[in-house]
């Protein structure tokens, strides 16, 4: 019997997905999942007629495939991978290869590509994005662990992949050991930003200019022909237009709550750690957390008093305002995603190619825009760019949109209506290109209460002073900590 290029552990939606995926593109799959009746229902049904063969038992998986054989689990993060992964390691031989394409925290793939290589085998940790169609038609893929792996699963995995101008697939190896889960934490951790933004140019619509869920999708329809087309503001365009049963928009009766499953929350604490301002995808974490509390903001919203919005101009130069505020922070938080992707980088020995994952994230992928071909074009005349603004094309757009961004974010304030992360990515730009910061009182204030030194402006960098403030205070300063 011949066997088969590739088996997957997981059949739940993307995991049956990228099976269909695989064997659409002349692969041969073999498939597991814990379940048996699941895997019955698969081979019995969308897999029937199909080059992909169920299997009832780990070590039936592993035989059925062709050497060095390649497993993808596709299951949920934490416990059940180790256990998955302890359960293979004895059924495979030196060489094969193990791959995690669930949302994994990338520790764990770090930790895991240690482990499963100390066995003489491969560890492939990939990001996968683009949701149940992407898995379908074509997602983006950002492989990273065991690089002798690549050459085994490269051509599996940039068949699959999408696709964009010339056939370039929205894949390629990413770096050594967690690269790869990290690159994809950080995409999940700027979709937070990029919806946090649309959901706050979609309230200042609805809220300050009175729009109904029809004149909105309007204006996104045609936002998503110009500089802002991107999957989701394509979508956005498309919620607003669907209707409920009684012909009413479907998108005004959904409750004001907002889920997370934690990879926005990796990206913020990761940036914490690095000691890099992630202020944007912060404050978009932040905004689910607050919509959460629900019957808490119903009995606040009957205490606690504000501004009634109203608005008073021309709508139309206010939605164009709008357009140019929610363009320029969506480059803030682009920005700000690879300020940490350079620092970890450097923290764990990476090799990141800045705009090969622009490459990989423009087509496929939930954050999938025209604009990240800018960023690859960046990235390619200046590999060392220390931060995307310092470019001369996203300088150009922060020049231009400067005076409706603040124009609008003035609106937000004064009208009463939350817009952290309009106001935020505002607030981060000016303190980038703000020469000097009020950081020189907080220091004095630090040595004061604590002895925790300063450099002074006319002291070479690096030498530290320590001042007795009050004259009851000793010469003895504390030693220096910086993130």
């Amino acid at each position: 019997m011949k066997k088969s290029h590739i088996g997957l552990i997981g059949l739940a939606v993307m995991g049956e997905n990228l099976v269909m995926n695989m064997e659409s593109k002349g692969f041969s799959v073999s498939v597991y999942n814990r379940t048996a009746k699941k895997v019955e229902d698969f081979v019995a049904g969308r897999a029937k007629g199909k080059n992909i063969v169920g299997c009832y038992s780990l070590k039936d998986l592993v035989d059925s495939l062709e050497k060095p054989r390649k497993v993808m689990m596709m299951i949920k993060a934490g416990q059940a991978v180790d256990s998955t992964i302890d359960e293979l390691i004895p059924l495979l031989e030196r060489g094969d290869i193990i791959i995690d394409g669930g949302n994994s925290h990338f520790p764990d793939t770090i930790r895991r590509t240690a482990y499963v290589e100390s066995k003489g085998l491969l560890y492939v940790g990939t990001g996968v994005s683009g949701g149940e169609e992407g898995a379908l038609t074509g997602p983006s893929l950002m492989p990273g662990g065991s690089e002798a792996a690549w050459q085994h699963i490269k051509p599996i995995f940039q068949a699959i992949s999408a696709k964009v101008e010339n056939d370039l697939p929205c894949c390629d190896w990413v770096g050594e050991d967690g690269a790869g889960h990290f690159v994809k934490m950080v995409h999940n951790g700027i979709e937070y930003g990029d919806m946090q933004l649309i959901c706050e140019a979609y309230q200042l619509m609805r809220d300050l200019l009175g729009m109904t869920a029809d004149e909105m999708h309007e204006v996104f329809a045609r936002w998503n022909e110009e500089e802002l087309d991107s999957y989701l503001i394509e979508i956005t365009r498309d919620i607003l237009a669907f209707k409920d049963e009684d012909g009413k928009a479907l998108v005004d009766k959904i409750l004001d709550t907002a889920g997370q499953k934690g990879t926005g929350k990796w990206t913020a604490i990761s940036a914490l750690d690095e000691g890099v301002a992630l202020t944007l995808i912060g404050e978009a974490v932040f905004a689910r957390c607050l919509s959460a509390i629900k019957e808490e903001r119903v009995e606040a919203s009957k205490i606690l008093g504000g501004p009634t919005p109203a608005f008073e101009g021309d709508r139309e130069a206010f939605l164009e305002d709008l357009k140019v505020a929610l363009y320029a922070s969506k480059i803030i938080s682009y920005a700000q995603g690879y300020a940490l992707m350079a620092e970890a980088a450097k923290s764990h020995g990476w090799n990141l190619n800045y705009g090969g994952i622009a490459l990989m994230w423009r087509g496929g992928c939930i954050i999938r825009s025209v604009f990240l071909d800018k960023i690859k074009e960046a990235f390619d005349k200046n590999p060392a760019i220390k931060n995307l603004l310092l470019d001369p094309y996203f300088k150009a757009v922060m020049d231009r949109a400067g005076d409706g961004w603040r124009r609008v974010t003035a609106a937000a304030i004064a009208n009463g209506i939350p817009a952290p992360a309009l106001t935020t990515a505002l607030a981060y730009y000016d303190g980038y290109r703000c020469e000097r910061l009020p950081a020189n009182l907080l220091q004095a204030q630090r040595d004061y209460f604590g002895a925790h030194t300063y450099e002074r402006l006319d002291a070479p960098r690096g030498e530290f002073f320590h001042t007795n403030w009050t004259g009851r205070g000793g010469e003895t300063a504390a030693t220096q900590y910086d993130v």
